[in-house]
């Protein structure tokens, strides 16, 4: 049985070889497995390579796999390695190398006789046990991830057991290229962006608009129904807010200073809520008559990301957070997680994202994390045994939780079985305790609550950016932000399309969200049928009502929905809209 990971990571030596090969002068960066593959930073000097070049490098490739080459481990002192980096002029190992101990023995993998790279393994043992692979792209990337080191190229390759296992993976990667959101943003009018405006943050046009509206407002519906109560905070605030929470700590050069003319404050961009939700909570005593206390907020919040890790609407420096905060006594965390896991199950179950794994996030042992390691170790307990109580399909994981406290984030699966971590539930005895938060419990006495942060679809960006290429598109009734258009076949039509339009004007959904008022248009214009038509499918709008003389004759409305067509008598139409 092939072991994956030694055979990526063994595919990633074979394609420096082969470029070494190819191009004598390259030098190389590093050279990981990755989930499905593998990848290696190589700089080309003056060379410019393309996708263009991968089937020849591939070639080469599978010519050394052919020789069935041994991968054998040997070690070197430092400055045995060092002189082996400075002799073959591979300035990035040099800088590698000279990280490690002094006393350290390093380890290097030999191909064969033809190549020999700084590695710690594993490997397969010959490059006959190496299944099937494809080198799939080319991309930039700077070296050690920091904007401001060398660009590098990166080529990406992945690497399965069997020809049939690769070739069901390019098929989903072919069908995941026809639905990328960025594609359909643009053809469904949805979003852009302007280099004038800046990278990183998104415009969303009427259409999208619509769309992102009505997701967040079932969102916030689904959490009202559970008590939650709406609250409204700044856009920016004094970065003593976040010294204080403990963010700016840990995330200081991810904000965006606001410096004040006036006075000569500096202030922040705010990238989170919490610490403003908290600061309402303690705008006024409490006690244990009121707690739970539940805010919900739909706000934009701002972090600097790096350029290079931004991508459409998965990565934005402008986020818009369905973000909400339960301030609680320990006795009511329990009730508390159920309820977020209730809202969190129904509104992936109405999206149509119904298959949800929960991983538990916890601390590793790096000092990252803020407060008692006794009581993340209770919270811990507590979110697996919400878990457990709550029948999720649950795994865990070190060095994920939040720097305040672990945390159930919950990873659906889309169309085309890949995974997304979208809603979370995290538990938060830091920040209260940072804030000094308090109510007066039943003896009189002051104790300090319990924070649960919670987001049902997290960054709506990000969720959108999901749910565009989940549905490809094709948004289900309720959320598509034009559901109807009226078409018609020639301008003898128009008293009968005047009928049907007031009664779409009439018709109100109450599913899943209440008084949402029906959105439809009608193309009267001079175009031919086919012609409106097809602008019509191109955007992907669920329902056509094409009105000819024999429905007006007939007295009845022709649809075309996506998969099949009705035809109804016109009184039928509106117990029919409201069925979809």
């Amino acid at each position: 049985m092939i072991e994956l990971e030694k055979m990526r990571h063994t595919l990633s030596h074979v394609l420096a070889a082969a470029v070494k090969n190819i191009y004598p002068e390259a030098k190389f960066g590093i050279g990981p497995a990755i989930e499905n593959g593998f990848y290696y930073d190589i700089d080309f000097g003056k060379t410019k390579i393309s996708d263009a070049d991968l089937p020849k490098i591939e070639k080469k490739m599978r010519g050394i796999i052919a020789r069935k080459l041994e991968m054998k481990k040997h070690t070197l002192s430092k400055m045995e390695a060092l002189n082996w980096a400075r002799d073959n002029k591979q300035d990035y190992k040099v800088e590698l190398i000279e990280e490690f101990p002094e006393t350290e023995e390093i380890g290097f993998y030999d191909l064969g006789d033809i190549f020999t790279d700084l590695c710690k393994g594993p490997h397969v043992k010959n490059t006959s046990e190496i299944g099937a692979f494809k080198l799939t792209r080319v991309a930039g990337a700077y070296w050690r991830g920091d904007e401001k080191r060398e660009m590098l190229t990166r080529i990406y390759g992945v690497a399965f057991a069997t020809e049939e296992e690769l070739d069901e993976y390019l098929k989903r990667q072919e069908e995941a290229k026809s639905r990328d959101h960025r594609k359909l943003g643009k053809e469904l009018d949805l979003f852009c962006f302007s280099d004038l405006v800046g990278v990183g943050l998104p415009l969303f046009t009427p259409r999208g608009t619509e769309l992102r509206e009505l997701m967040a407002n079932y969102s916030l519906s689904l959490r009202g129904r559970e008590g939650f109560k709406k609250v409204w905070t700044p856009h920016i605030t004094k970065t003593d807010l976040y010294k204080t929470s403990g963010h700016y700590a840990k995330f200081g050069d991810e904000l965006f200073m606001v410096h004040s003319q006036v006075n000569g404050e500096d202030f922040a961009m705010k990238p989170m809520n919490c610490p403003h939700h908290a600061q309402i909570f303690a705008s006024k005593p409490r006690t244990y008559r009121e707690m739970p206390v539940r805010y919900m907020e739909a706000t934009t919040d701002y972090r600097d990301e790096k350029t290079g890790e931004l991508g459409g609407l998965s990565r934005v420096r402008s986020l818009t957070q369905d973000d909400s905060h339960v301030f609680c006594r320990k006795d009511q965390i329990k009730d508390e997680v159920k309820r977020l896991v209730a809202i969190v199950k129904e509104l992936y179950e109405t999206v149509g994202m119904k298959k949800l794994r929960a991983r538990l996030s916890y601390r590793s042992d790096e000092d990252k994390y803020l407060g008692d390691k006794k009581l993340w170790d209770n919270a811990q307990k507590q979110i697996k045994q919400a878990a457990i109580d709550n029948g999720l399909d649950y795994f865990e994981q070190e060095g994920e939780a939040a720097f305040y406290g672990p945390k159930i984030d919950f990873m659906a699966e889309d169309a085309i079985g890949r995974e997304h971590q979208l809603a979370t539930i995290q538990l938060d005895f830091v920040q209260p305790e940072r804030f000094g938060l308090e109510f007066t419990n039943e003896k009189g006495e002051k104790e300090r609550p319990v924070m649960i942060h919670h987001a049902t679809l997290g960054s709506i960006e990000r969720f959108l950016s999901v749910f565009i290429e989940h549905t490809g598109g094709w948004f289900p009734f309720w959320c598509a932000p034009e559901q109807v258009r009226i078409v018609t076949v020639n301008n003898t039509v128009d008293d009968y399309v005047s009928k049907i339009s007031e009664i779409l004007s009439g018709i109100v959904l109450d599913k899943p969200l209440k008084y949402n008022e029906l959105r439809f248009t009608v193309d009267d214009s001079s175009d031919s049928l086919g012609k409106k038509i097809k602008r019509a499918t191109e955007l992907k709008i669920p329902v056509l009502i094409i009105v000819g003389p024999k429905d007006v004759e007939e007295g009845i409305v022709s649809l075309r929905l996506r998969d099949h067509e009705e035809k109804l008598k016109l009184p039928k139409l509106a117990t029919y809209l409201r069925g979809l």
